[in-house]
């Protein structure tokens, strides 16, 4: 697995419901090597505008992601997750958007 890569992971809801999510892998993390990952959801109306990214069937690297909708990927709905947990990836996403979302990550835990 490596940055960029979108898999499916089993995630609790807010409503207390465990179920499989697309999640995007950001980095590795030390001295684990753990993920932290950001979930994937097709409810564009919870879009945090300037921190989240928009996926649209219409771009051009849609195919690759695997998704079955126009997607959001979600920064303020983060987990860190062992490699153990991921059972391959079902798509990507290009290295340039997820340097974009961990810079727009990084800028926003600045004091």
């Amino acid at each position: 697995m490596k940055a960029g890569d979108i898999a499916l992971l089993s995630i609790r809801q807010s409503d207390g419901q465990i179920k499989k999510r697309p999640i995007l892998l950001l980095r590795q993390l030390p001295p684990y090597n753990d993920w932290l990952v950001a979930g994937v959801s097709s409810q564009l109306h919870q879009e945090a505008k300037g921190f989240d990214l928009v996926i649209l069937k219409t771009d051009a690297f849609y195919t690759q992601t695997g998704l079955k909708s126009s997607s959001l990927v979600r920064l303020g709905f983060l987990d860190v997750v062992t490699e153990a947990e991921l059972r391959g990836a079902i798509g990507k996403l290009p290295i340039e958007k997820v340097n974009l979302l961990l810079q727009r990550l990084s800028d926003r835990l600045k004091p």
